[in-house]
């Protein structure tokens, strides 16, 4: 496991339940553990440590950060926001806070998880613990040991040599996954309702009795550990099997906590590439995202009646995570507002297939219509909150008869909508002619602008505006008359038809189809 850094422990816990106020020598700096002030005892030296003030007032902590600055650690955790800044900032010492109302032994627990259960740069986090705990276990007891998770997936396993095992064992580790079959069912049966190591028969004439004990914590099965039993195993295995159990719960739960905690901290790497506030070369580093790479964007479907919605949303996020994973192995994926986004490696052309199908599973799994859209192809991180833009875009023009699309496929009504977006912010740009309209419009029951819009889509052709309006071509000539009269508009000026037309196409949303 390599070294926790301040940096990296806020990227897991910061926010509302850690800030920083200063960090005079870097966010690079170590923190080795979260230890609790005594100030009946003086302060040892504990190089990297995070000392939490408890019984201290945040306002009269600066006599303390002076003694952790001597003793070498890196930080004090004071309690409420009025800490002694410029102390930790002349002796070199980080200085963070907590809530006023946070308890410290909840705080105390919070930071000593995150730094013990960092996840190391490997992808097997937690298992060469297990696996140093299988040869011990192998050992101590005489018998070849895996350890196992509560779907009979193989974790770990001893290497000590000389040790027998039989084709089942040899079958498992080659699988890393236990042989399915109903005596296997059965065997598990008696294991996970016994509370003691359980002696089990062999399963064939070529193969060897288990000697195996279930792994929980506070009543939940983490896992089993089983020994292969020879005939020799040492008298005290038993007993010796139930302490590896214990010590295989700590293991598989502090696994689970570096998982959930690397999850966490690659969610909010990804938000905020997404959103731009981040690093982009290193927190594509870190998210394993390199080369061309677009962002796809899953949501429920706005119209559907979800009885529990941020729920919904979050098993959504585990559908797209498991999708994505099964297609390209670790991946990116975070909840943000209620919208799921994933960050697909490569050119694209397999994208749009798999959103598809990701759609399709989604719906059926959450009984709720799903829609996807999928931004821009770019080359690299640093274009993937341009990417995300555009997903967020296309998620807008998304309904029943169009459920998934790439932002090339509906780029005209994307350009009309990032129109829109910008005319809207800009005080003159939505200034003009089209409010008179809409206006007499609204005060006398025509229908002018609906009239313009078609006239506009044909080609300012009055046949073809006629057409779509579904009336007489003289109809549609008098109202476009009527229309200059009581509005004052020049439709014989192209400038002023272009932006007449561009403000009720964008700003007002009309289409011909408007009713």
């Amino acid at each position: 496991m390599d070294t926790c850094t301040l940096g990296d422990l806020l990227d897991v816990v910061g926010g509302p339940a850690l800030r920083l106020h200063t960090a005079p020598a870097g966010r690079a700096v170590p923190v080795t553990e979260a230890v609790l002030y005594d100030g009946h005892t003086p302060l040892a030296r504990q190089p990297g440590a995070l000392l939490l003030a408890v019984g201290v007032r945040a306002a009269e902590a600066g006599p303390l950060v002076r003694a952790a600055a001597e003793a070498e650690l890196t930080g004090v955790v004071v309690r409420g926001a009025d800490g002694p800044v410029e102390e930790a900032r002349a002796h070199g010492v980080a200085l963070l806070s907590v809530a006023e109302d946070a308890a410290w032994h909840q705080v105390h627990l919070l930071l000593a998880s995150a730094v013990g259960a960092r996840p190391a740069a490997s992808s097997d986090t937690g298992l060469g613990d297990l696996f140093a705990l299988a040869d011990a276990i192998a050992a101590a007891t005489g018998g070849a040991t895996a350890v196992e998770d509560p779907r009979q997936r193989i974790l770990a396993y001893s290497t000590v040599p000389g040790q027998p095992v039989d084709e089942d064992r040899r079958q498992g580790i080659l699988g890393l996954q236990v042989p399915a079959s109903a005596e296997n069912t059965e065997q598990y049966r008696r294991l996970f309702a016994a509370d003691r190591p359980v002696r089990l028969p062999a399963l064939s004439g070529s193969d060897l009795p288990r000697l195996a004990m279930p792994v929980r914590a506070g009543g939940e099965t983490l896992g089993s550990v089983w020994v292969v039993d020879t005939g020799a195993l040492a008298p005290d295995a038993e007993d010796t099997l139930a302490q590896g159990a214990s010590t295989a719960a700590l293991l598989l739960l502090r696994a689970r906590a570096a998982r959930e905690l690397a999850r966490h901290r690659n969610s909010d790497l990804l938000r905020r590439l997404l959103d731009g506030t981040a690093d982009a070369p290193a927190a594509a580093e870190r998210l394993g995202v390199t080369g061309p790479a677009r962002v796809a964007a899953f949501v429920l479907d706005s119209a559907a009646s979800v009885p529990d919605a941020e729920r919904t949303a979050l098993r959504l996020l585990d559908v797209v995570r498991l999708q994505c994973e099964a297609r390209y192995g670790r991946h990116a994926c975070v909840l943000l507002d209620g919208v799921v986004y994933a960050v697909l490696p490569g050119p694209g052309e397999r994208h749009r297939g798999l959103a598809e199908d990701i759609v399709a599973r989604a719906g059926q799994a959450l009984r709720a219509p799903v829609r996807a859209a999928l931004g821009e192809v770019v080359p690299d991180a640093e274009g993937l909150a341009d990417s995300r833009a555009d997903a967020d875009l296309v998620l807008r023009l998304l309904d029943a008869d169009l459920p998934v699309a790439a932002v090339d496929e509906v780029r005209a009504r994307v350009t009309l909508l990032r129109l829109a977006d910008v005319m809207g912010r800009q005080r003159e740009l939505g200034a003009g002619a089209w409010r008179r309209v809409l206006a007499y419009d609204a005060g006398h029951g025509t229908a002018y602008a609906r009239t313009l819009v078609c006239w506009f889509d044909a080609g300012c052709d009055m046949a073809g505006a006629a057409r779509l309006l579904a009336v007489h071509p003289n109809t549609c000539r008098y109202r476009l008359r009527q229309l200059q009269q009581h509005t004052g508009i020049d439709l014989d000026d192209p400038d002023e038809r272009l932006v007449l037309w561009l403000q009720l196409r964008t700003l007002a949303g009309l289409t011909a189809a408007t009713p």
